[in-house]
């Protein structure tokens, strides 16, 4: 005995013995159930919109008397994790801070900053401006005032003239 098929429009059975087989030009084969299933089968309609298949049901949930009570949806638990460096607690704490209160200490965070800054660029320079100073105190009182003359507008160099451009190496060239 073969084997139960199910029609490739209606989605019922076909039991032995019963439907049509249609082969397409590609090939590929349809069972089909009965005449009215092939008829519109070849008119190319949708079986979601034809109210008697099994496809249209599935999709608009008719017939299904068994299933009465929904499936209850699990609830995603959100876990609250600590930041690396910082703890859950202190999170928490900033999180119910007034927006006065963490306003003000982002304005001090970045006046300590601003003056860390000031405070590195004042070590940078006194390294560089201390040799300078020692030269000056060696040489003397003259030497000292000499070095710290400024320079007038007359003393800048002339504007150098443009030279002719270089001549074009010989080859082959048109």
């Amino acid at each position: 005995m073969k084997a139960m098929q199910t029609c490739a429009f209606s989605g019922y059975k076909i039991h032995p013995g019963h439907g049509v087989r249609y082969v397409r030009a590609d090939s590929k084969s349809f069972e089909l159930l009965r005449g009215k299933s092939v008829k519109l089968f070849l008119a190319r309609k949708n079986p979601r919109i034809i109210s008697w298949t099994v496809l249209y049901r599935r999709m608009h949930k008719k017939g299904k008397t068994e299933e009465l009570q929904k499936k209850k949806s699990r609830r995603v638990v959100r876990a609250e994790r600590a930041i690396a460096g910082t703890t859950l607690e202190a999170i928490r704490a900033k999180r119910n801070q007034k927006p006065e209160v963490r306003l003000a200490a982002r304005e001090a965070a970045l006046k300590e900053l601003k003056e860390r800054k000031k405070a590195a660029a004042v070590k940078k320079e006194a390294p560089k401006a201390a040799p300078a100073k020692a030269a000056a105190a060696k040489a003397g009182p003259a030497k000292a005032a000499s070095t710290k003359t400024k320079k007038s507008k007359t003393d800048k160099k002339a504007p150098a003239q443009k030279s002719a451009p270089a001549a074009k190496p010989a080859g082959k060239g048109r």
